[in-house]
């Protein structure tokens, strides 16, 4: 349930960032209770530097996804530092194996033994697209086709009626398709042929991952993975990068 930027104007892209301007007359005082205020409410994720991970090598990858993504039809992005995948230390509940979703801070967790996880940098559905609950895995597919939904031709169109899988498909190199009672969702975990969004609220409601990433991810998970997508305004997690990046 996703779109590229096929049918997509540069409408679009106006409203991805929200910027917060602190006026020239704002005192010390303000602003140091505003740091505190951010670090209370578990906004600030730690020491990103510490135990960031390597990008994932080619030994996970397929014979057709070296050739793939070999010869990719869009630009490489440098992806900021706290969206590239860590090793973090992990104090929530959710049992090993777990998917967590952080959709304020553009974050995908997947939940380690001994209190860790590893965490990824994503981009969540843009406003009104956005959603939360309970998920499982219930399909798997590498280099997914992508079909558009009515409610994307109606938002988007012109959109294709099929895209065939491959790296100018925006599901990206590999797909994880969320059920709910037995039934298809309609959202995915799924790469991208933007990885420059990562960290963006743009999406259609799917969880976009970067292609290295979603690979990494999906050589994890198995089908019945648990997925829990948690709303933006509650989220009290806080997470720090741990000593030893050795997932």
């Amino acid at each position: 349930m996703d779109e590229s930027s096929l049918g997509r104007g540069k409408a679009k892209q106006v409203r991805q960032g929200r910027y917060i301007n602190f006026g020239a007359n704002l005192t010390m005082r303000a602003i140091v209770s505003v740091i505190v205020a951010l670090m209370l409410g578990g906004c600030m994720q730690g020491t990103f530097m510490q135990g960031t991970l390597s990008p994932a090598t080619d030994a996970g990858w397929s014979g057709r996804d070296r050739q793939l993504m070999s010869n990719l039809p869009y630009r490489q992005a440098a992806i900021p530092e706290e969206y590239r995948r860590h090793i973090v230390q992990y104090d929530r509940k959710e049992a090993p194996g777990t998917i967590v979703i952080d959709t304020g801070n553009k974050l995908l967790y997947y939940v380690l033994p001994k209190g860790q996880a590893i965490r990824y940098g994503i981009t969540v559905g843009e406003a009104g697209q956005d959603w939360s609950g309970i998920a499982t895995v219930g399909r798997k597919e590498e280099w997914p086709s992508w079909t558009p939904t009515a409610g994307e031709h109606a938002r988007l169109d012109p959109l294709p009626a099929f895209v065939a899988g491959g790296p100018q498909n925006p599901m990206g190199a590999r797909g994880l398709y969320l059920y709910a009672g037995g039934k298809d969702t309609q959202y995915r975990i799924h790469g991208t042929n933007q990885p420059e969004y990562i960290g963006r609220a743009i999406s259609s409601g799917c969880i976009r991952m970067t292609n290295e990433d979603v690979i990494d991810l999906y050589n994890r998970v198995k089908i019945g993975t648990v997925v829990v997508v948690l709303p933006a305004s509650r989220w009290t997690f806080r997470a720090h990068a741990a000593e030893r990046p050795d997932a």
